[in-house]
């Protein structure tokens, strides 16, 4: 779908032409990415999307074009794929000429783009850890499951594939990186993730992305790192209460998280655990479909004879999370508050980010919760088109050096702020 006039024009970045880019997905969160994609495309070159259905991706295009996102005149070529079929991702990545995958889309689906990508040579960003859609809650860590198996052959062919790199997981794992590096040496004791939506979407009940993936997140053990090994409890079983900048005073609960999985092979901290704010009557609905059976993954057979998936049919019924946007008010803060000792006394930081549905709306289309997830991975893209992050191997956010990434984030959208003793204060690196 051609929706703008082509601009053949070519930027020059620090290591030569800018790098054209195909987004894998057509959700909210492919929205924001679309979007911050056009407002950059003097570095980024190109846009393509695919998904399964191209009207989705053609919506997509036409509201880049309504709100005149394209930084540079360009168009945002619209296809459709089977993600799942790793030969076919990769001929459409061969067909563009692309050099950088944005994988949005579901997290079953990042094996076989993966996969596409080390055949093709081209860099590959997603956002969350791979799940098999017949399995929940594997044995941690979860990354080494699947996408650490595939690290050796990212570097044998060169290919930079940066993993996880949405806000949780993605820049928490960078302010994780940050809070470490400022404590003293062989310090830092917990790092808590904390993870508040503030908003209001108005409907009975909703989940904020796709509903399969999250029920699964919640369904299965909750693991957390303590203590230096994995510790496995319930969902809703431990909570914290917390008083946070602009949201106030906020219960979370100790849940299990992609981040958490990499965090505990990749710092020296004993305690590492992420926390998720719920209300009462999410609580209560998300226990009842429990219960009832519901969140299953696995087929039963109706009395029909017809076999169905209990979680794909609440899915199918569950408002679609993009339509939650026009609606959703309030605001979400997330940040990680890290444990330790700087000149030898006990501290706390907390380095965290406040986003708001409402302004998340009327800039891209999509609530608050896809903004903060699509913002990240366009970053991400920009710093491997000037160089920064083309590392040529597979990587986990806080592997990279977090400054140049939070310094993009304070521009593109999504600022950095923290607590300290010093205060309250935004958060910027000079390079």
């Amino acid at each position: 779908m051609n929706t703008d006039s082509a601009d053949t024009t070519t930027a020059v970045t620090s290591t030569g032409t800018k790098r054209d880019v195909l987004i894998i997905g057509a959700g909210g969160v492919a929205q924001v990415v679309a979007h911050k994609c056009a407002m950059n495309n003097d570095i980024l070159g190109e846009i393509h999307i695919a998904s399964r259905t191209k009207e989705k991706c053609d919506a997509i295009a036409a509201s880049v074009v309504e709100k005149g996102s394209f930084k540079q005149a360009g168009i945002l070529h619209t296809y459709a794929v089977d993600a799942m079929d790793s030969d076919a991702v990769a001929k459409l990545i061969r067909d563009t000429g692309v050099q950088i995958v944005i994988n949005v889309g579901t997290a079953f689906i990042n094996m076989t783009v993966l996969e596409a990508c080390i055949e093709t040579g081209v860099a590959y960003i997603d956002t969350a850890i791979h799940e098999n859609p017949l399995k929940i809650c594997e044995n941690p860590p979860w990354y080494a499951n699947y996408e650490w198996k595939r690290k050796q052959r990212c570097a044998d062919n060169n290919v930079t594939a940066i993993l996880g790199v949405g806000f949780d997981p993605g820049v928490v794992n960078a302010y994780a990186k940050i809070g470490y590096d400022m404590m003293d040496k062989d310090s830092v004791t917990d790092i808590d993730i904390i993870d508040i939506n503030a908003g209001n979407h108005g409907k009975y009940f909703a989940t904020n992305f796709d509903p399969e993936i999250n029920f699964r997140e919640f369904t299965g053990q909750v693991y957390s790192w303590q203590d230096s090994q994995w510790q496995a409890n319930k969902m809703f079983e431990v909570k914290r209460t917390d008083d946070l900048p602009v949201v106030g005073s906020q219960h979370s609960y100790l849940s299990g998280h992609d981040e958490v999985h990499s965090l505990s092979a990749n710092l020296d901290v004993p305690n590492i655990r992420f926390w998720m704010g719920f209300g009462e009557h999410y609580m209560n609905v998300f226990s009842v479909l429990q219960n009832l059976g519901l969140l299953s993954e696995q087929p039963v057979t109706t009395a029909e004879g017809q076999e169905v998936v209990p979680l794909k049919v609440v899915k199918a019924v569950l408002p679609d999370p993009s339509s939650l946007a026009p609606n959703y008010t309030g605001k979400t803060c997330i940040g990680d508050k890290v444990q330790g000792k700087i000149d030898g006394k006990d501290s706390e930081v907390f380095i965290y980010n406040i986003s708001d549905h409402k302004d998340a709306y009327e800039e891209v289309g999509s609530q608050g919760i896809s903004y903060t997830a699509g913002v990240p991975p366009v970053a991400a893209a920009m710093l491997i088109a000037t160089g920064e992050w083309d590392v040529g191997h597979m990587a986990n956010v806080e592997e990279l050096d977090p400054k140049p990434f939070i310094n993009l984030l304070n521009k593109i959208g999504l600022p950095t702020r923290i607590k300290d003793s010093d205060g309250d204060r935004a958060l910027a690196f000079d390079i």
